[in-house]
């Protein structure tokens, strides 16, 4: 008996031996896609208040929206709840027909009532998501009679005044506001007037290919697969969200196969990993603008040759070699790269003799004292260093001021603040105007007028003629008088040395194992997964 224990405990210790590498190299469930990322701005799940990139990310596979965008060519609309639609001749009627076969998770059919209601929901509640409807003209007043069922599967958008179409089709395809909510659902855990908001911010009643399992916030999120969803099963089981923040663990793990897709990283763990043969980075383009603001209301950046001195005290060539790449690329236009519109970059570089002489000409040659707001993370820091030095150097002395999200953009929001090192702007639709919308159009420049949304009033920019011309350019039908008029108004936004001032165009890398296939990230964020699958 001793001799048989003893040849059982080397045999044991010789299947140990020869498993350990094969321990030590993890891999996660075929059938189940781990996903790293940051969840620190995931606050709710209800898509009228949800807000950030991450939570789109999440709210888009839980619900279905009438149109998509395909993620390769964004002027491309591909269908979804809606099979067909069409535009009215006069551009003032959007008419979609909805599939026949689409279910929410409860059951009960896909209808065009829910989608009324679910817009009607949206803009009484007039939360985060509201902004965008709002602008267009519908409100909680006139929502009933302009989004409207014309039977089970037909809906009818009227526009409330005169636009582009496409521009509310692509705000259906990008945005997750208009996901289609379960109406018999949601108003089953309606509480004192809330339109079911309570219960949504950790609840879903959506369509789409997973539903909700189980969130707990800042820790994890896992949504399983919805048998029986309308286009097919998904071919992923499960999906687990982990909230990460530290870059080296991402990249540790998704090194060993802990995790099969990260976001997030830090540039250096990024570039370590495009070395790395079981690993692939994605780089996708977003149309959000790194840029550097500054306020109107302060008595120096109001004068126009002091804006124009700074436009030359920016290290534009500097900053995109060293600190942007992987977080951005080399881009001074406020309407995104990549649109027909957009022309090319004006070419403006690092020219401290020409600002000094221009600060000398504002009644400045000795430069003036200043704050500089900044958020307290990469590669906001790192700009914000850079700028604060190139001012310096014709004599802006800038205190450089970091903080949270609603310190630094707070500040921005409330129109107090000196200066800014930011990001943001329009390019979740792929239409000039998104972006003109966001970064300069101020129809309304009085501090009562509270147009958060609206970068131009946050920094007090404002030109009428400008404003008429973003109007006007955004009704234009022919095409290519459209193009010339985005020309014209790119034209006149240099000439009026704006108060933001691009630096570079967004990038976002996203880290995949090689075995993970047909993960296509969306540059509006709205990543749909339920194609996603491994090959092993």
């Amino acid at each position: 008996m001793k001799a048989r224990a003893i040849i059982r405990t080397l045999l044991l210790s010789c299947f140990c031996m020869a498993a350990t590498p094969a321990l030590l190299s993890a891999k996660t469930p075929d059938d189940q896609l781990i996903v790293g990322m940051n969840m620190n701005n995931m606050l709710s799940l209800d898509p009228a208040a949800m807000t950030g990139n991450e939570v789109v990310g999440i709210i888009v596979n839980l619900y279905d929206s009438l149109v998509e965008l395909d993620p390769e060519n964004l002027s491309r609309v591909l269908p979804s709840l809606a099979k067909s639609w069409e535009i009215s001749p006069d551009n003032n009627l959007i008419t979609f027909h909805l599939v026949d076969n689409a279910k929410f998770h409860s059951g009960n059919p896909v209808t065009a009532h829910d989608f009324a209601w679910s817009m009607k929901r949206l803009l009484t509640l007039n939360m985060a998501q509201a902004t965008t409807w709002k602008s267009y003209g519908f409100t909680a007043e006139n929502v009933d009679k302009l989004i409207r069922a014309k039977d089970d599967k037909t809906i009818e958008i009227e526009l409330p005044k005169p636009n582009d179409p496409k521009l509310v089709i692509y705000s259906l395809a990008t945005l997750g506001s208009g996901s289609v909510l379960d109406s018999k659902t949601v108003m089953k855990h309606e509480k004192n007037g809330d339109w079911g908001n309570g219960w949504l911010t950790t609840n879903e009643a959506g369509s789409g290919p997973f539903k909700l399992d189980v969130w707990q916030a800042k820790d994890v999120l896992r949504v399983n697969r919805a048998d029986g969803y309308w286009r097919g099963d998904a071919k992923m089981r499960r999906v687990i969200f982990r909230h990460m923040t530290e870059s080296q663990a991402l990249r540790l793990m998704i090194e060993k196969g802990d995790i099969d897709v990260a976001t997030g990283m830090s540039v250096p763990d990024i570039n370590a990993l495009k070395a790395n043969p079981d690993v692939k980075v994605e780089e996708v383009k977003k149309g959000t603008l790194y840029y550097v603001a500054m306020s109107l209301k302060n008595d120096e950046f109001a004068k126009p040759k002091v804006r124009e001195a700074v436009r030359y005290l920016i290290d534009y060539d500097g900053l995109n070699k060293t600190v942007m790449p992987g977080y951005g690329f080399y881009h001074q236009r406020p309407i995104q790269a990549g649109m027909d519109a957009t022309l090319p970059n004006p070419g403006y570089t690092l020219d401290v003799p020409k600002a000094k002489a221009l600060l000398a000409e504002a009644g400045y040659p000795n430069g003036f004292e200043t704050t500089l707001r900044v958020l307290s993370d990469q590669p906001f820091l790192n700009l914000a260093t850079s700028v604060q030095s190139t001012l310096a150097q014709a004599g802006i002395r800038a205190k450089i001021i970091s903080g949270t999200g609603n310190q630094v953009y707070g500040a921005m929001r409330d129109r107090k603040f000196d200066m800014l090192v930011g990001r943001g702007g329009g390019g979740v639709d792929p239409h000039p105007h998104s972006s003109l919308r966001s970064v300069v159009y101020n129809p309304d420049n009085s501090d009562e007028a509270k147009l958060t949304n609206f970068q131009g009033w946050r920094t007090s920019f404002y030109d009428a003629q400008l404003n008429e011309m973003i109007d006007q350019a955004l009704l234009e039908k022919d095409p290519a008088r459209q193009k010339q008029r985005y020309a014209e108004i790119q034209d006149r936004y240099e000439t009026l040395y704006p108060a933001i001032i691009p630096v570079s165009q967004m990038v976002d890398s996203v880290v995949q194992r090689k075995d993970v296939i047909d993960f296509v990230s969306h540059p509006s964020s709205t990543t749909r997964l339920y194609l996603v699958h491994k090959q092993r």
